[in-house]
């Protein structure tokens, strides 16, 4: 057990989802796993192993922004040998976006100072695992899914009204979110594979939106793109 998961070693599989909502995993867990087992209520964080199509997988939440995904990517690479981790979670569209598109993130633009720390203040790119991402590729056109793949920005404000998302924008930025670049930069710390597959819940300049039960339920086609990937 680590200071958040309340695991045992071995509980956990090597390929892993991680929506930032502990009830997105669940809902995972309950509708795309056999014989599901939560092996993690600490803080209500849930985490799920089961098994698809044959494939040991699991499930676990990991909260919003970078710190307190942080804290669970480190424990689950570190200490449970997670090997594979592709976040599923939301984004705020930009761009050529639409409402319930999904993103498929090559890299991550970031105005976290976590990133600069950890370089010694280097303006560091973490990107996708190259293989995990020409898989959900592959696997969101066997689905008809309207996808995306491009660079995408996480930010530590999720209410900011500063000019950042024009200059985002004008530079192709597809969507906004809170995670991946500390999603990418510790699976290259630890030289394991990563993915972020989101799906557009919001349209930023529009403001159109999805509904809070379709946030934390829905978006199946995403997590079917995120399973076909890893198992590819």
């Amino acid at each position: 057990m680590t200071t958040h998961i309340g695991a045992n070693r071995g509980d956990i599989a090597e390929t892993i989802l991680l929506p930032g909502d502990p009830l997105r995993a669940q809902w995972i867990a309950e509708n795309f796993f056999e014989s599901p087992v939560r092996y993690n209520t600490v803080r209500n964080m849930f985490g799920f192993t089961g098994i698809y199509k044959g494939n040991r997988v699991s499930a676990q939440g990991t909260g919003m922004g970078v710190p307190s995904l942080s804290i669970y990517v480190t424990e689950l690479f570190k200490d449970f040998d997670v090997q594979t981790a592709i976040r599923v979670g939301t984004c705020g569209g930009i761009g050529k976006t639409k409402l319930r598109d999904i993103v498929i993130a090559m890299a991550s633009s970031t105005d976290s100072g976590i990133n600069r720390r950890i370089t010694g203040g280097l303006d560091y790119a973490p990107v996708a695992d190259y293989e995990l991402l020409a898989s959900a590729v592959a696997a969101a056109k066997v689905h008809g899914v309207d996808y995306h793949v491009g660079g995408i920005a996480t930010m530590d404000l999720f209410y900011d009204e500063s000019r950042a998302l024009d200059v985002l924008e004008s530079l192709g930025v597809l969507a906004v979110e809170m995670e991946t670049s500390g999603l990418y930069r510790l699976a290259a710390q630890y030289q394991r594979r990563a993915l972020t597959i989101c799906t557009v819940s919001d349209m930023i300049r529009t403001h159109e939106v999805t509904t809070a039960q379709e946030r934390e339920t829905g978006f199946k086609a995403m997590i079917e793109v995120a399973l076909e990937a890893a198992f590819a």
